[in-house]
C-alpha cells in the first residue's frame, strides 16, 4: 500500500507507534532522529504569528460591523469562560472524591529551577493583553497581544473609507491565504515530525517516569479520570445539545489535530493543523475559525486549568492542609483566570501552579511533589485544551446558522 495515500491521521497514529518503540528499544539511535521534531516544531512556530495576526483581521473584516464582532466574541467568551469553569469543577469534584495526596510521601518532592524569578499573578496576565511594541510581540511569538491589536486593527479597517478598506481587506485576505499554503504544506511533515520528538521524549522520560509511577499514579489517575470526564461527556454534550452538531463524528474529523497536540504538547504549534480540519473536515467557515481558534489556544485552557485544580489540592492534602469550601472556591476562580494567557509565559504551568498557590497560602515547593508526572499529563491536557478549542468553535459555528459537516440534520 502507498503510505501517501494513508489519511495523516493514520500516519500521525503509526509514526507515534513505531517512535514509542524506536525510543525504548533504541535510545542510542534517538540522537539521530531528534533532529527531526526539532525542525518540524520550528516551522509551526514560524508560521503561527503570520497566520494568528492575517487570519484574525480577516475574520474580523469579513464580519462587517462591529455588532457582528461583538456577538460572536460575547459567544466565544461565554463558552471559553463556561467550559474552563465547568472542567475545574469536574477536577474538584474527582480529587475531593478520590484523595490522591492523603498519605504522600514527600520525599519524592524535586526542586525546581528558576520558580521564584518567573512568578507571576493575575494581574501581570491581563497587563500583557496590551502590548507596548507589536512588533517587539511578535517577535516574541506573544500570541495574546497579537490577538488583541489584530481585532482592533481589523474592527478598524471596517470605518475606513471604502476603497482603503476594500485594499486592506483584499491584502490581508491574501496574506492569510498564502500562510494556509504554506501551512498544508509543513504539515504534510507532520507524520516525521511527530516520530522525531516522540522517540526523543521516550527515551528522556521512560526511566524516570516508570521509578516514581507508584507513588503518583492514584494522583495520576485522577487527573486522567477528570479530563477523560470533560472531553468524553461534558464538551459532546454542549456540542449535542447546544451546538446541534454530531460530538463523535467531529471527534473523528479532529483526529489529527489531537494526535500532533498529544505529542508536541503545544496547543499554539497546533493550532494550524486545528484549523485545517476544523474548516475542511468538519465544514466549520473561515469567519468563525480564524476569530475563535487563535483566542482558543490563548485563553481557553480547559485541560490545563483543571490540571491546576487538582494539582493544588493534591499539594495540601500531602502537606495535610485542609481548605475549607470558601478557599476551593477561590482555587477555582484563580485557576480560571491564571488559566487566561499562559501561553506566552515562561515556564507557563509552574507560573500558573504559583499563582493557585499563592492565593490559598500553600507552599511552592510543593510543585516539586508533581513535576515527575508533568509530562504525560501535560500531553494529555494539551489534548484537551485542543479538542476544546475545536468544540467551541462548532458550537458558535451552528449558533451562527451555519450549515457544517457535522451537524444534526
Amino acid at each position: 500500500m502507498n503510505i501517501l495515500k494513508i489519511k495523516l491521521h493514520w500516519q500521525i497514529l503509526i509514526a507515534f507507534i513505531l517512535a514509542v518503540l524506536f525510543g525504548y528499544f533504541i535510545p542510542d539511535g534517538v540522537k539521530y532522529v531528534s533532529w527531526i521534531g526539532d525542525i518540524f516544531l520550528r516551522a509551526l512556530k514560524m508560521v503561527i504569528i503570520p497566520l494568528v495576526f492575517s487570519s484574525i483581521i480577516s475574520g474580523v473584516t469579513s464580519m462587517g460591523d462591529g455588532k457582528n464582532l461583538g456577538r460572536l466574541g460575547f459567544k466565544t467568551m461565554t463558552y471559553y469562560l463556561g467550559t474552563s469553569t465547568l472542567a475545574i469543577l469536574t477536577g474538584l469534584t474527582m480529587v475531593n472524591l478520590i484523595k490522591p495526596g492523603v498519605g504522600v510521601d514527600l520525599g519524592f518532592s524535586k526542586s525546581v529551577e528558576g520558580l521564584t524569578e518567573n512568578t507571576g499573578s493575575v494581574r501581570d496576565i491581563f497587563f500583557r493583553l496590551i502590548p507596548e511594541n507589536i512588533i517587539d510581540s511578535m517577535a516574541q511569538g506573544d500570541i495574546l497581544p497579537v490577538i488583541f491589536f489584530a481585532i482592533l486593527f481589523g474592527f478598524f479597517i471596517t470605518k475606513t473609507a471604502t476603497k482603503y478598506r476594500e485594499t486592506l481587506t483584499n491584502f490581508f485576505d491574501s496574506v492569510f491565504e498564502v500562510m494556509m499554503k504554506v501551512t498544508l504544506f509543513i504539515i504534510k511533515f507532520t507524520p516525521l515530525g511527530i516520530f522525531g520528538i516522540v522517540a526523543t521524549e521516550v527515551k528522556r522520560n521512560s526511566g524516570e517516569l516508570a521509578s516514581i509511577a507508584g507513588s503518583l499514579a492514584i494522583y495520576s489517575l485522577t487527573v486522567v479520570v477528570a479530563l477523560l470526564i470533560h472531553a468524553l461527556i461534558t464538551l459532546p454534550v454542549i456540542v449535542r445539545f447546544i451546538g446541534k452538531a454530531k460530538p463523535y463524528a467531529h471527534l473523528k474529523n479532529m483526529t489529527a489535530p489531537l494526535l500532533t497536540a498529544f505529542s508536541t504538547s503545544s496547543s499554539s504549534a497546533t493550532l494550524p493543523l486545528t484549523m485545517q480540519a476544523l474548516e475542511n473536515n468538519s465544514g466549520v467557515s473561515n469567519k468563525v475559525s480564524s476569530f475563535t481558534l487563535p483566542l482558543g489556544a490563548t485563553i481557553n485552557m480547559d485541560g490545563t486549568a483543571l490540571y491546576e485544580c487538582v494539582a493544588a489540592m493534591f499539594i495540601a492534602q500531602a502537606y495535610g492542609v485542609e481548605l475549607t469550601f470558601i478557599q476551593q472556591m477561590l482555587v477555582v476562580v484563580t485557576a480560571l483566570l491564571a488559566s487566561i494567557g499562559a501561553a506566552g509565559i515562561p515556564m507557563a504551568g509552574l507560573v500558573m501552579m504559583t499563582v493557585v498557590l499563592t492565593a490559598v497560602g500553600l507552599p511552592l515547593e510543593g510543585i516539586g511533589l508533581v513535576l515527575a508526572v508533568d509530562r504525560i499529563l501535560d500531553m494529555l491536557r494539551t489534548s484537551v485544551n485542543v479538542w476544546s478549542d475545536s468544540c467551541g468553535a462548532v458550537t458558535i459555528a451552528r449558533s451562527e446558522n451555519e450549515e457544517t459537516s457535522v451537524a444534526i440534520d
